[in-house]
């Protein structure tokens, strides 16, 4: 019986590609296709770049269901206001945009497998739906009020630690029960160090087919720091470093000295992730990389860039004489709150700059008062969203476009500061 499981094993690996005979992969591989012939619902644990797909795809092609559809579905890289129409479907005129009636997935793959994939990122209201569909198999499609039923094998995967989520109100602790009936848990690339050679090896031979050039070779060196590299990545950064060296490295002896070179240090990965960015890159054609820090460097340029127009215009009221006593205003004063655009500087992100003070002439010359500008980052969010809403009249991907934050994000920040659109 063991001889048998380990052939089952070994077959399952060579159809889809896994690599490694550690003790923990075969474990995982093992509890993948004894749980196969079931229907019941599996959840997924690893790290990113471990492979967590495959194992859902060794389950669906094992199970009664592989002759019907498989569909994967990453929860977070849909928006939130959209998620709960992709899985479950919506009615014409559910929302806005809802032009025609449209099949969820569960409803178009009826029969067969869905896999969940970054399970901890749905939003908790979609986590009720799905939690009904895993209890009786029925959903209801947005916008109508008539219930459908669904024959769905659930298997979901997650990198999160969901426990520690349902602890922070993140993740339902019914729905986090009902998925786990049997966890899978795989293993990362530093569990298993003895397979780390046998992937290079195995990449470097494909990579040496795909661009046609002779395959790089590992002295003893460089396989010692290959193994003992710690591989936040896993298998997907060992496969990114093993094209790097295939395709780069003009010597096909691999030294430790020569590997290293590939290898991110330290350093790189201690640095801080916030961007060095010049006032002279905030023109209109500045890209930005679509997350909630991008889009807080941007409010504090165009505040910093409000504040500075107001000077200006300021100072040219009071060499014109447009404001009470402005002429009598020493020249000294005039000067220090002239705009200084190489001064431009920005506080780091959570930590607003300290207010400039604005002056304001009244009837007598002696006598000013210092009003602080209003800072309140929250009010100038809304009112940028409010403007790119308006500027593109609703469509939420334009606006988001604009802003430089997804779609996602933007559908948050609407639901969050009570935007009517």
């Amino acid at each position: 019986m063991p001889e048998l499981l380990f052939m089952d094993i070994q077959s399952i690996k060579n159809r889809f590609g896994i690599i490694g005979n550690s003790p923990a992969l075969n474990h995982a591989l093992n509890t993948a296709i004894q749980v196969a012939h079931t229907d019941l619902t599996v959840l997924i644990v690893g790290e990113s770049g471990v492979g967590k797909e495959v194992f859902s795809q060794i389950i669906h092609s094992l199970s009664a269901r592989k002759h019907n559809p498989f569909i994967a579905v990453n929860c977070g890289a849909i928006p939130e206001g959209t998620i709960d129409s992709e899985l479950f479907g919506h009615e014409k005129g559910a929302f806005t945009g809802a032009v025609d009636s449209r099949k969820g997935y569960f409803e178009t793959v009826n029969g067969g497998t869905i896999f969940l994939d970054e399970i901890g990122e749905m939003p908790l209201g979609t986590q009720a739906r799905l939690l009904r569909v895993l209890e009786t198999g029925e959903f209801i499609r947005v916008g109508s009020s008539k219930v459908q039923k669904t024959d769905v094998r659930v298997i979901a995967a997650t990198n999160r630690d969901l426990l520690e989520y349902t602890g922070q109100g993140k993740f339902r602790e019914d729905l986090y029960y009902r998925l786990s009936t049997v966890p899978i848990r795989v293993p990362s690339l530093r569990d298993r160090k003895e397979d780390i050679p046998l992937l290079f090896r195995k990449f470097a031979s494909d990579f040496s087919e795909k661009y046609r050039t002779q395959s790089v070779q590992l002295d003893a060196g460089a396989q010692q720091l290959l193994v003992n590299y710690p591989w936040q990545g896993n298998v997907r950064e060992l496969k990114n470093i093993a094209e790097q060296v295939s395709v780069l490295a003009t010597d096909k002896q691999i030294t430790a000295e020569a590997l290293a070179g590939f290898l991110p240090n330290k350093e790189n990965r201690t640095v801080s992730m916030v961007p060095a960015i010049s006032p002279m890159s905030t023109g209109s054609g500045s890209n930005f990389s679509g997350t909630e820090r991008d889009i807080l460097y941007k409010l504090f340029f165009e505040l910093k860039k409000d504040m500075n127009d107001m000077k200006q215009l300021m100072l040219e009221l009071a060499h014109r004489g447009g404001f009470p006593a402005a002429a009598a205003l020493p020249e000294n004063l005039l000067q220090a709150y002239a705009p200084k655009p190489e001064a431009v500087s920005i506080a780091p992100v959570g930590y607003p700059a300290a207010p400039t003070p604005i002056l304001v002439a009244n009837d007598r010359v002696d006598h000013h008062e210092e009003v602080e500008e209003s800072l309140m980052l929250a009010d100038r969010e809304k009112e940028f969203i409010m403007r790119a809403l308006k500027k593109h009249k609703g469509r939420r991907r334009d606006a988001a476009n604009e802003l430089g934050i997804s779609e996602r994000t933007l559908y948050r920040k609407i639901k969050e500061f009570g935007i009517e659109e």
